[in-house]
């Protein structure tokens, strides 16, 4: 398949319920990418994730690639919609959308993610979530890891840094988003390839982003890169017709502003615990 492993880098171990939008890809009965249940049916992934036509299905509820997974199932994809724009890692679209073989049952531990509308615009420097199965946990238990945003104008600029490309040359494109550090640390290579980045507004969850690249991970100024949810809403649309994307409002500033903030790890910026993280999702 080829696929491109992003991996969550300094995460620490989710529980049981805690993000019930997150899905597993498997393609031929292997572990191949992240995903998040939209609705009853579709599962949002990134389009360098899937080939169609092939053999996928998606694991829903799950905690761990391995062990006990009491909470979930196993459903086979009977269609799959990429983005005609993507071409190769770096270009438009890196989008899909998974059509589930029958719709599922909604539990405490599978639950649909919110989709913020075109019109919303998460501010730089906001704290948001992303979550993967990482590769330094035991038994593979999914990860989470507290990252700030950072707009795709500035994390165009972060790319340039120390690279031969010209700065006239667009990096980081407007229907992306950034979230991580810009020194080295954790956060750069978050998530599985596919996987939901998320954010709270509210108290409801909304995804902001999905993983989709992480060129010289863990290097200075080179962050996640992430496909912008909100700029896809009409393509979406056009599989998904009973799907709600929300207008979200009332968005908190972040304090400091993003271009005040040092995006350097540090305590601030640290894994966050507490009642608000024993409930994954929100109803809205």
């Amino acid at each position: 398949m080829g696929v491109m492993k992003v991996r969550v880098v300094g995460g620490s171990d989710a529980v049981h319920g805690e993000w019930p939008w997150q899905a597993l890809v498997q393609f031929e009965d292997r572990f191949t990418c992240g995903g998040s249940l939209i609705n009853e049916q579709w599962v949002l992934s990134a389009a360098h994730c899937v080939k169609p036509p092939s053999q996928y299905a998606i694991a829903l509820g799950m905690l761990q690639t391995s062990g006990s997974n009491p909470h979930s199932i196993v459903l086979k994809v009977d269609d799959i919609m990429s983005h005609p724009a993507y071409t190769k890692t770096g270009s438009k679209g890196d989008i899909a959308l998974m059509r589930l073989s029958s719709p599922v049952t909604y539990t405490d531990y599978i639950r649909p993610i919110c989709l913020p509308s075109s019109s919303v615009s998460f501010p730089c420097g906001l704290q948001c979530w992303v979550t993967g199965w990482g590769t330094l946990s035991s038994p593979n238990i999914l990860q989470k890891m507290k990252v700030p945003l950072i707009d795709h104008r500035r994390c165009d600029e972060m790319y340039h840094v120390g690279s031969a490309t010209s700065t006239n040359v667009t990096i980081v494109k407007e229907e992306e988003i950034c979230a991580g550090y810009k020194e080295d640390g954790n956060g750069y290579c978050q998530g599985d390839s596919g996987g939901p980045l998320v954010c709270k507004v509210n108290g409801t969850w909304f995804q902001a982003g999905i993983v989709s690249r992480g060129d010289r991970c863990a290097s200075p100024y080179h962050p996640g890169v992430y496909t912008l949810v909100p700029a896809y809403e009409s393509w979406i649309k056009k599989y998904v017709s009973d799907i709600t994307f929300s207008n979200v409002t009332k968005i908190p500033s972040p304090s400091p502003a993003c271009e005040d903030v040092d995006l350097s790890p540090g305590k601030d910026m640290g894994m966050q615990t507490g009642d608000d993280l024993q409930r994954g999702w929100d109803t809205t």
